[in-house]
């Protein structure tokens, strides 16, 4: 397969290998040579064998070849005349002291943080960095490309505010009337009889607590982690939320054949084994669990309707406690915390896209719920045809998202995911970069849908004046088109962008474009498998500062080392020390 101009120039330090049959006299061109990406195939085929004295493609277009040759021959000097000699680099005494090679930038200063950081193409060495009130003593003009009488505030503002007040519980059980006092949580039992009225689908429904000191017993497959909060004042996003810290609530689910409520992998299985304890969708080892146990009609549950009727019966019940969290008193919260959204003038304008399941059977999402986390007053993704929805930063950190996927446990993003998101944090949190929104957009089952509502992201992200963007996707195979598709309608329009996902072994990426160039895994299970541990390979704190990091150093035009053909583990932890 023959590459283009821009290929050729991407890869001009590649072995040099022709892609068919050229004869004598033929004057090399892109045309003539054989895609640098799939030259590892062949030589694991035994179809090329690579000699140390083969050409780099940038040496030999424009060359003229002497004799014919087959088609995957490797040129070498003796095939050629008129071969460009490589340049060679200056020693580092030479370039006097140690060799830095050239970064290419913006040529422009960028200001951020209080600081001016001037960043020069093909200097050797050289970082300015200076306090920005030297703009204020005249040394340092603004730039000429700027307007006249137009000078870009830099500066952060806060444009909304959403307080949320946290409430220890150090004991849960079951009683005859729910109520939260002095730590202690008392759920109804009767209320699992009064959930069945929420859908007809929902047969029966059985609730427990689970305490720390008592995981090692038998769970059906885990649905969905939810935390309990409640709006106390305003809406989603904003004013106040009240939640309850060191409980959570787990849904499980069978169908009356017994068959449990799944999709690519099932969790079902003791507890203490079956759960990666402290990931952000998972509980926390100190955790109490109430679990609430919902059997659905017979043959529902590969259906929308199966699992969501399962998951509006455990609402109703947690709503319950929400109207009780809502009387709980300000001065009895252990922790208040004041979450900013901040326009971060001056600095690049990035934005977080999440894709998410939308391909129907039971993949599905509620988005913009009336409470924290909840089911009712939100709108599923596949109702609105899964084109992009912008939610901000406040509104996925107040539960904006309820998740009702049921895709391989290991990768699996459920509710308490997103409730604490940790590509979300890293980015808002980063004081070099402005995020503008969360995008969340769906992964359709028909590849006619796929390409539509990636063409509609692709508009959305052009109009959004941004430089950057960080995709991720949960679970892999189908949504991969989509994840890949998504990025390259993103690339196209000259954004930056970093794709973040479980590939590893068993999800390895069958489609790729040339604006997948910056890819962060999140596999965390040593064989590279979905391990059907329930939030193993979900993106974690440090996932997150490597996307940050890498999308930077995209950004700043810093060329980031291609992948290795085959996962690898390594990679991970040397780019982890980079970070750090």
């Amino acid at each position: 397969m023959s590459i283009t101009k821009e290929s050729a120039n991407q890869h001009k330090n590649d072995p040099a290998i022709v892609c068919c049959r050229t004869t004598k006299g033929t004057v090399i061109s892109p045309s003539d040579l054989e895609d640098p990406a799939i030259l590892p195939d062949l030589e694991e085929s035994g179809l090329v064998t690579i000699p140390e004295n083969v050409l780099k493609i940038g040496q030999v277009i424009g060359a003229k070849l002497l004799k014919d040759i087959d088609g995957l021959t490797p040129i070498t000097a003796d095939l050629l005349e008129g071969i460009i000699e490589e340049k060679k680099e200056k020693s580092n005494v030479e370039n006097g002291g140690n060799k830095v090679e050239k970064v290419s930038g913006n040529k422009e200063a960028t200001f951020s943080g209080g600081f001016v950081r001037l960043s020069v193409d093909q200097m050797n060495g050289v970082n300015l960095e200076f306090p920005v009130e030297v703009l204020n003593s005249g040394l340092i003009k603004a730039s000429s490309q700027a307007p006249a009488g137009k000078v870009e505030k830099i500066e952060d503002e806060t444009v909304n505010t959403l307080k949320r007040r946290e409430f220890a519980v150090k004991k849960v059980e079951l009683g005859k009337e729910t109520s939260f006092k002095n730590g202690v949580l008392v759920i109804r039992e009767a209320l699992c009889k009064e959930a069945l009225k929420a859908d007809p689908l929902t047969k029966k429904i059985e609730m427990d607590i689970i305490t720390p000191d008592n995981r090692h017993q038998y769970s059906n497959t885990i649905m969905d982690v939810i935390p309990i909060a409640a709006k106390v004042e305003g809406g989603l996003g904003n004013g106040i939320t009240n939640i309850m810290n060191d409980v959570v609530f787990i849904l499980t689910g069978l169908d009356e054949n017994g068959l449990q409520v799944h999709e690519f992998g099932s969790c079902e299985g003791y507890l203490d084994e079956k759960i990666s304890y402290g990931k952000p969708g998972c509980p926390d080892q100190k955790d109490i669990m109430v679990r609430v146990h919902v059997t659905i009609a017979a043959n529902t549950g590969m259906e929308r309707r199966g699992p969501y009727a399962a998951h509006k019966a455990c609402d109703v019940i947690i709503q319950e406690i929400r109207e009780v969290l809502k009387k709980a008193s300000a001065s009895e919260a252990v922790k208040e915390e004041v979450c900013n959204e901040v326009v971060r003038h001056g600095r690049p304008r990035v934005v977080l896209v999440k894709e998410i399941m939308g391909q129907g059977a039971m993949h599905d999402n509620v988005m913009l719920p009336t409470e924290p986390a909840g089911v009712l007053g939100g709108r599923q993704n596949v109702d609105l045809g899964n084109v992009p929805v912008v939610l901000s930063a406040n509104e996925v950190r107040d539960g904006g998202i309820h998740a009702l996927t049921c895709i391989g446990p290991a990768s699996k993003e459920d509710t308490r995911h997103y409730f604490r998101e940790p590509l979300l944090e890293a980015m808002a949190n980063d004081e070099e970069i402005n995020l503008v929104g969360v995008v969340f957009i769906g992964s359709p089952q028909v590849n006619d849908e796929k390409t539509f509502v990636a063409k509609r992201l692709g508009t959305l992200a052009g109009t959004m004046n941004i430089e950057g963007a960080i995709v991720t996707t949960e679970g892999f195979g189908n949504n991969h088109i989509d994840f890949a598709l998504n990025i390259e309608e993103i690339g196209k329009r000259g954004i930056n962008v970093v794709g973040v996902t479980y590939a590893a072994y068993q999800g390895q990426l069958v489609v790729g474009n040339q604006y997948m160039d910056a890819m962060i895994e999140v596999n965390k299970d040593a064989g590279g498998f979905e391990s059907e541990i329930l939030g193993e390979n979900t993106i974690c704190p440090e996932d997150a500062d490597r996307a940050v990091l890498m999308l930077k150093t995209k950004m700043a035009g810093i060329p980031i080392e291609a992948a290795d053909r085959k996962w690898d583990n390594a990679v991970i932890q040397a780019n982890q020390k980079l970070v750090k």
